[in-house]
């Protein structure tokens, strides 16, 4: 088993909502991405307390790059989630070099799956279908499977094969190219917040 950690990444809504005041809730995050046609050049590295893996920077700190008078919310906003995804590449990629595995699909679940462009925007940046499930939140499905089969509700694990979830796909849209372009962006936008050490 292979785990990888991001220090900020779901929160970074909670920041657009709490911290800069962009938004009202998380759902619309979503609204104002689709609200514009790309992040106009704009990266998010929401190093707050350093960047997790691969990089394991502690002395890293957050910014924004690319800002020009052309900038608006909505390209934050949009830059934010797409900053998301971007870790999660980050991740997948260090996990298929360790694992000496390719990776077909990714599975999400959790509060940020909900948010239908970032789901997109994950699976183009990979370039893999994204699965989420309808019931989003495992933890909390494994936890009440788990108390379930403990007074005996449900005899074995057999009888739960019968609760899956329905699953939506979100398949990869975006070019070759102008994924490696992103990409790029990206990984300068994270050399420039490295500490150096």
């Amino acid at each position: 088993m292979l785990e990888g950690s991001v220090f900020i990444g779901g929160a970074l809504v909670q920041w657009l909502r709490d911290g800069l005041k962009l938004i009202e809730n998380s759902a619309q995050s979503e609204r104002l991405a689709l609200g514009v046609k790309d992040s106009n050049g704009v990266y998010v590295v929401p190093a707050f307390t350093g960047l997790g893996a691969p990089y394991w920077d502690a002395e890293a700190r957050g910014a924004i790059l690319g800002l020009t008078r052309g900038v608006t919310a909505e390209h934050v906003v949009r830059a934010s989630l797409e900053s998301i995804a971007y870790q999660v590449s980050d991740l997948v990629n260090a996990m298929k070099k360790d694992a000496k595995t390719d990776i077909s699909r990714l599975c999400v679940d959790g509060g940020a799956s909900a948010n239908n462009f970032l789901m997109s925007f994950q699976s183009d940046i990979l370039g893999i279908p994204v699965e989420r499930p309808d019931a989003t939140e495992a933890t909390a499905l494994g936890a009440a499977y788990l108390a379930g089969l403990t007074s005996g509700f449900w005899k074995d694990v057999n009888e739960l094969r019968g609760y899956r979830s329905a699953v939506t796909a979100f398949e990869p849209k975006m070019s070759e190219g102008e994924r490696a372009r992103l990409l790029s962006g990206w990984n300068d936008a994270v050399r420039r917040v490295r500490s150096g050490k």
